[in-house]
């Protein structure tokens, strides 16, 4: 088993980096935000290992560290800190600390010094780097999500035909396949159609199939896309695009549950599960009479909207992770992750083309970027031409005009920074202590 990794930060950016890193190396991590949370953390799972920030929200690491040498001694833990003065440094280590290390944080350095500390078994393998290929599918926590896979996972093992509705790029197909997989289907086969990309005299051949000779350039037999899938799934992507003649012959296959190839009087019985998916609103084009309403309740026995990335901020960072661990294994690249200039871009643009415009802006990233982190610097202009700075709230004085007035100035402080507590310090004129104090003293949880 790998070994665990307890990190205790408040600096929810550097936190997911430094998360996301050990994870690739092979880590199992958890991260708490607060001593509070850090300490039920310990008292529940069994950690080779606790990496703790110096400042935080409710307390200070050098009283974690006590408590955790009281309850815990067996238990290393390093010290990290931005105020890498020697005196703190020198405490920490007379309290127990296995090691100490400075923000920002030199990666080999800390890499070093974990793998001295929790000192593996000769016998017992390195950590190996963590394969993104393990999981291909990445299902988020963002609300939009958790309701979207309750729903993929409802109607996965049922024979209900289902039509995935999204824009373009949020992934369609991705989730038809988990509504294969997840159904009595999943050994049978899986076959996509992109139903925009097939000529309207050739789609009749591409479901259905023909016979040698049938037409003009049809040199073979052809196995149409409903016998190939038999026994399994049909997946019909962007099925609007369909022409009127073809939902016709469409209808008429899934109504009788055979086919027929062109050229052909033999009848072919089909078992197939459907499932279609469209980026258009197929109700304003049965209005305008460019889409069947019989076929339409024929495919659309139940319906699972993707929503826009942008409608999933907290799943964001989940995916460019996500997509920086393929680009580095296709690319033979060692990228650690993103710089916070550049997090804080992905955060606050609208990202049009969805998954797959991150997906390539990521791949274009990696492949430029010559440090350990991919900055603004590497992406495509596409992003930076287009993103404003968000309207930052005007430093205020560290004296207070009253409560109210200084809780809404904190908590636009705070959100305009993204939570960076260091940075909302900054912009309110105050230091961070003091900030940390005016939170504890209005009750203001983060």
């Amino acid at each position: 088993m790998a070994p665990s990794i307890l990190i205790v930060e408040d600096d929810i950016t550097f936190s997911l980096m430094l998360r996301t890193w050990l994870t690739r190396k092979g880590f199992q991590v958890e991260a708490f935000t607060s001593v509070g949370e850090a300490k039920k953390g310990v008292e529940e799972h069994d950690f080779q290992l606790v990496m703790s920030d110096l400042r935080l929200p409710d307390g200070d690491g050098i009283g974690f560290l006590k408590w955790l040498k009281e309850v815990r001694p067996d238990i290393p833990l390093i010290m990290m800190t931005s105020y890498a003065d020697i005196q703190t440094a020198v405490q920490a280590i007379k309290l127990g600390a296995s090691d100490y290390i400075s923000k920002p944080i030199n990666p080999d350095d800390l890499f070093g010094k974990i793998t001295e500390i929790i000192k593996l078994p000769e016998e017992q393998p390195a950590p190996a780097k963590a394969s993104s290929s393990s999981n291909p599918y990445i299902e988020g926590v963002s609300q939009a999500a958790v309701s979207m896979y309750e729903h993929v996972r409802l109607v996965a093992p049922t024979e209900m035909s289902v039509l995935i509705t999204g824009s373009s790029g949020t992934g369609k197909e991705y989730v038809a396949r988990r509504i294969h997989e997840q159904s009595g289907r999943a050994n049978a086969p899986f076959v996509a159609v992109d139903c925009g990309a097939i000529p309207k005299d050739l789609a009749a051949s591409e479901f259905f199939g023909h016979v040698k000779g049938s037409f003009t350039g049809a040199i073979d037999n052809k196995t149409g896309a409903f016998v190939a899938a038999q026994g399994g799934t049909i997946f019909l992507d962007e099925i609007g695009n369909l022409t009127y003649e073809v939902q016709v012959q469409l209808l008429r296959a899934l109504q009788e549950r055979k086919v027929r190839p062109v050229g052909s009087n033999q009848e072919i019985t089909i078992d197939v599960r459907l499932v279609s998916a469209t980026n258009e609103n197929l109700r304003q084009a049965i209005d305008k009479g460019e889409f069947r309403e019989d076929l339409y309740h024929r495919i659309n026995e139940f319906t699972i909207r993707i929503p826009d990335l942008r409608e999933r901020k907290e799943d964001l960072l989940l995916f460019a992770n996500h997509f920086l661990d393929q680009a580095n294994n296709e690319l033979k690249k060692n990228i650690i992750g993103f710089d916070p200039d550049t997090i804080r871009l992905f955060q606050t643009y609208a990202w049009p083309g969805n998954l797959r415009q991150m997906k390539n802006v990521i791949r274009y990233a990696t492949l430029l970027a010559k440090g350990r982190f991919i900055t603004c610097a590497e992406l495509p202009e596409e992003l930076t031409e287009r993103v404003e700075p968000p309207v930052m709230p005007k430093p205020a004085p560290a004296t207070l005009k009253n409560e109210a007035y200084e809780i809404d100035l904190i908590r636009n402080a705070l959100k305009a920074c993204n939570y960076n507590k260091s940075r909302a310090a900054q912009m309110l004129g105050i230091d961070r202590k003091t900030l940390y104090n005016k939170l504890k003293a209005y009750h203001m949880e983060l």
